[in-house]
C-alpha cells in the first residue's frame, strides 16, 4: 500500500490553514466589535462625555451655593442612612425606625426594592427591601408613602431638577416655573434658590418627618462632623436642618456608578464587556435610539418624555396618584405640552429590580425594551397626541432585544455600590430601618 507523502509546500499550506484560521477569526471578531462601537458612539457624542468620575469630587457637578467637600460628604453619608433623625413621626412607635435610605438603598440601586416605598409606618426589610410591609396600627393617612415609584439617587448629580415631574430645583430646567412654587407646599423650597438635589433634600427632611435634634449633635459625634463640614457657619446656625440637608445633597451627588463594566470600557479596558454586550451597546447608540433620551454620564439626561406607561396602581397600593400626579411634568408646570411626560431615569443598576417605570408597571429591563420596541402605549388615559414623537416602533429583532438587554443589565451594573454605605452610624443605630422586624431581617440586633 502506498501512502501520500505531502511535499514541503503542501505541508506548509496545510499547517497555515489549520493553525492560523481560528486566531484570525478571533482577531477579526474583536476588531469587528471594538472599533465600530467606538465609531458608533462618536457619531452621537464624545466618549469622554460618558465617563463618570472615579474618585475626584472636583469632576462631579455641584450646586454653586453648596460646593461639595469631603467633610460634607462624610456628614451626609451618615445622615442619609441615620434612623436616629426620624424624630417627627405621626405615631410615636415610628420614632427612630426609618431613614432616607428606607426608600433609596444600595441593594436596590438606591431606589426602593418595593413597588411603593414606605418610610414611617412600615416594618421589615427582607434582602433588597422587598419585604417591607405596612404596620396595621397605622391609618393610611399617617403612612409615609409616595404616589409614584421612588426614583434612584444614583447619578443624579447629572440632573438639575428632581422627582419624576422635576418640581424641585430653582435653576436651569425650572427657570420660568416660579409661579408654581406654591407657598405652603414643599415646592416653596425652590424659593431658596438651590438646584434640584439640594432643594429635594431640604424639602424631603420635612416631608418624611426627619428632624435634626440639637441634643443628638451636641452630645455625640455629629457635632464634630457638622463642625468639619460647615466651619464657616456661625455656631448658632451651624447645627441646622438646612445644613443637614445640604450635606445629604453633597453626598448624593457623589453616588455614581463609576465601576460598571461600561465605565471601565470607556476608560480603556476593552475586556470589560464581552462581544454580546458590545453589540448591545451598538444598538443602544444606534438602531435602538436609546441615547436619544438616556444621555450623558448618568444615562439619564435632562429631558421629559411621554411614553404612555401606566401609573402606580393596584389593590396593594396605599396612596394612589392624583390627577395632577398622572400628568407628570405637566402637573407641575401647568403647560399642556408637558402633560404625561416624566423625567428620564438612569439606566444604571436596574438588574434584579422587579418594578420599573414611574408606575412600576414593568418587571424587568427586557420588558421595558420590548415595550419601547413595540411603540404602543399601555396607558389608556394618555391621549395619542401627547405621546412623544420618539416613541415609535424600533424594529429590533429578538436577538437584538437580548443583546440590548445584556448591555443595560450587565454593562451598566456597578456591583460595588456598598462603598457608598457607612459601616455603622455615629448613633450606633440600625439602618436603613430600625424597626424590630427589619433588625431581624438585617441581623442587626
Amino acid at each position: 500500500m502506498k501512502f501520500f507523502k505531502p511535499t514541503p509546500i503542501v505541508f506548509c499550506v496545510f499547517l497555515a490553514l489549520f493553525f492560523s484560521c481560528a486566531p484570525d477569526v478571533d482577531l477579526y471578531e474583536v476588531i469587528s466589535q471594538e472599533e465600530p462601537l467606538k465609531e458608533q458612539i462618536k457619531s452621537v457624542t464624545d466618549i469622554a462625555t460618558l465617563q463618570l468620575p472615579d474618585n475626584s469630587i472636583s469632576d462631579i457637578p455641584n450646586d454653586p451655593k453648596n460646593p461639595i467637600t469631603e467633610e460634607k460628604i462624610a456628614l451626609g453619608k451618615f445622615l442619609f442612612h441615620e434612623t436616629g433623625i426620624a424624630l417627627a413621626p405621626k405615631m410615636e412607635k415610628g420614632t427612630e425606625t426609618y431613614s432616607c435610605a428606607s426608600c433609596h438603598h444600595s441593594k436596590a440601586g438606591f431606589q426602593s426594592g418595593m413597588k411603593q416605598g414606605i418610610g414611617e409606618g412600615g416594618f421589615g426589610f427582607g434582602l433588597l427591601g422587598e419585604s417591607r410591609k405596612i404596620d396595621s396600627e397605622y391609618d393610611p393617612t399617617m403612612l409615609d408613602v409616595q404616589p409614584i415609584r421612588s426614583p434612584s439617587i444614583l447619578n443624579t448629580a447629572y440632573q438639575d431638577v428632581m422627582l419624576w415631574n422635576g418640581q424641585f430645583g430653582a435653576t436651569k430646567s425650572n427657570t420660568g416655573t416660579e409661579a408654581e412654587w406654591t407657598e405652603g407646599t414643599p415646592k416653596e423650597t425652590n424659593t431658596l434658590g438651590f438646584e434640584g438635589l439640594e432643594t429635594q433634600a431640604i424639602a424631603g427632611l420635612g416631608v418624611h418627618r426627619l428632624k435634626i435634634d440639637p441634643e443628638m449633635i451636641t452630645n455625640g459625634a455629629y457635632k464634630r462632623l457638622f463642625d468639619s463640614a460647615f466651619p464657616q457657619i456661625p455656631l448658632e446656625e451651624r447645627y441646622s436642618q438646612l445644613n443637614a440637608a445640604l450635606a445629604i445633597a453633597a453626598y448624593e451627588r457623589t453616588v455614581v456608578a463609576s465601576e460598571a463594566p461600561f465605565q471601565k470600557w470607556l476608560k480603556g479596558d476593552e475586556a470589560a464587556m464581552d462581544d454580546n454586550q458590545k453589540k448591545g451597546a451598538m444598538l443602544f447608540f444606534g438602531k435602538g435610539q436609546c441615547y436619544s433620551c438616556h444621555s450623558g454620564p448618568g444615562m439619564n439626561g435632562m429631558s421629559f418624555h411621554a411614553l404612555g406607561m401606566n401609573d402606580l396602581s393596584g389593590e396593594d397600593m396605599h396612596l394612589l396618584p392624583s390627577a395632577s400626579d398622572k400628568l407628570g411634568r405637566g402637573g407641575f408646570t401647568k403647560n399642556p405640552d408637558d402633560d404625561y411626560a416624566f423625567k428620564t431615569p438612569t439606566l444604571y443598576n436596574l438588574k434584579g429590580l422587579r418594578f420599573l417605570g414611574h408606575g412600576g408597571s414593568f418587571s424587568s429591563v427586557r420588558d421595558v425594551i420590548m415595550y419601547k420596541n413595540n411603540g404602543v402605549s399601555e396607558n389608556i388615559e394618555v391621549p395619542e397626541e401627547n405621546l412623544d414623537p420618539l416613541f415609535i416602533p424600533l424594529g429590533l429583532t429578538e436577538m437584538e432585544i437580548d443583546q440590548l438587554t445584556d448591555f443595560v443589565e450587565i454593562s451598566l451594573y456597578d456591583n460595588n455600590l456598598e462603598r457608598y454605605v457607612p459601616e455603622s452610624l455615629p448613633t450606633g443605630a440600625c439602618f436603613p430601618n430600625a424597626d424590630q422586624q427589619s433588625k431581624i431581617d438585617m441581623d442587626c440586633l
